[in-house]
This record gives C-alpha cells, sequence and structure tokens, in this order.
C-alpha cells in the first residue's frame, strides 16, 4: 500500500481518520489471508485504501443516522465491516455480518477481534441469517454480491418496513436500477460515488415521497 493511496482515501472520506489505526491492522489481516483465500481482486491490494475503504465508507454517509446494520455477503468485509468500525464508539452499534462462506467468515472474526469492530458474524445464507434480524435492524448494505434486483428481493420485507437499503453498484448500475423498478415499486435514489465516476450508491429509503438523483 503506497502512502498516497491512504492519503487519497482520508481525503475522499475525512471520517477515516478517526479509524486509521484500526483500518491498518485490517488492511494487514487482509494481506496475510489474501496468500490463502481469495478476498479482494489481487488488483487491487495497492490500493486497498481508497478501492475498499473509502469506498465502502460511503454506505454509512447514506444512512448516517442507523447504527445497526445487517450487510450481505460480507465476504472481505465491505462495506459493512467499515462500516462497523466508523460505529465503534456509538453505545449500542452493530452491524451483523452475513457471509456464508466459512472461511471468510473466519477472516471476518479475526479482523473483529484485532480492531474491537461492533460486528456479529453469521456464517449461513442470507435467506436464513436475515428473518430474526429483520426487526433488529436499521439499514441493510450489499457491494458487489448481486444484481440489485435480486438484493431487492432479498431484503424486501424489512424493507418494506421503513429498513433503509443502501446497495453499492458499479458501472452497470443504470441497467440494474432499470431491473428493479420492474419488479418493485420502492422509491430509489442514487448517489454519485466519489470512488469511481462511473458507480452509484443506490439507496431504498420506504419513506422517501419522491425518486431522487444526486448524481450532478
Amino acid at each position: 500500500m503506497s502512502d498516497d493511496n491512504r492519503a487519497a482515501a482520508l481525503e475522499i472520506v475525512p471520517a477515516l481518520a478517526t479509524i486509521e489505526r484500526e483500518l491498518g491492522i485490517y488492511e494487514g489481516l487482509l494481506r496475510r489471508w489474501q496468500a490463502k483465500i481469495n478476498l479482494v481482486a489481487p488488483n487491487t491490494l495497492n490500493e486497498i485504501w481508497v478501492r475498499h475503504f473509502a469506498d465502502s465508507a460511503q454506505a454509512l454517509e447514506a444512512a448516517p443516522n442507523a447504527t445497526l446494520w445487517a450487510d450481505f455477503g460480507s465476504g472481505a468485509g465491505f462495506p459493512g465491516l467499515v462500516t462497523a468500525l466508523l460505529l465503534k464508539r456509538e453505545e449500542s452499534a452493530r452491524v451483523h455480518l452475513i457471509e456464508s462462506d466459512q472461511r471468510k467468515a473466519a477472516f471476518l472474526r479475526a479482523v473483529s477481534r484485532e480492531t474491537g469492530a461492533p460486528v456479529e458474524v453469521h456464517a449461513e445464507r442470507i435467506e436464513k441469517a436475515l428473518p430474526p434480524l429483520a426487526s433488529q435492524i436499521q439499514a441493510i448494505s450489499a457491494r458487489a454480491l448481486a444484481p440489485l434486483d435480486r438484493l431487492v428481493e432479498l431484503a424486501r420485507e424489512p424493507l418494506e418496513k421503513g429498513v433503509k437499503g443502501v446497495f453499492l453498484k458499479g458501472e452497470e448500475w443504470r441497467d440494474e436500477l432499470t431491473a428493479a423498478e420492474r419488479v418493485s415499486n420502492f422509491k430509489f435514489e442514487t448517489i454519485q460515488s466519489r470512488t469511481h465516476p462511473r458507480a452509484r450508491l443506490i439507496v431504498i429509503d420506504k419513506a422517501s415521497e419522491a425518486n431522487f438523483d444526486r448524481t450532478e
């Protein structure tokens, strides 16, 4: 990791400075575990701070009042583990990391132990893990997991009850949004990503009164 990449991430999301020590521990663990299991694309290892830490931090910015989260398909912990670290000093904060791959779940637990992140790891499928959590959470997140229409279907029940959805999407976000709009009547807000010019955060908030687009 270059110092320039770290500095760029802190400039994009200044709040990361409050957990810089924890993120350093996180990075070290990710690099060591990456040698044993595939956690992130190898070509992003030298851009961890911007491509993964800063990118993930945008989820909490999209739902700043939420302190109780469920993160779908957490993998290497993005965005859920970064959200948890940013909430570390919030009383009663908790992020439920749902990851069915046992080895990745073990990695998430290791990072949590070393950093003190307020997380609970659920090593099972979303369809099984989510129902008992639905009444306990305020927001749901996911990154690079599944098409938006599938994420909406998985989260439909809590979303209908007012839980906020924050989904980080890449260059194909327009097509995914169109497909999701066909199969649901949720209101979608799109927020320009600050780490990739062609990426967006797709936010679902049942309390919204109209569709929004903050891409300009």
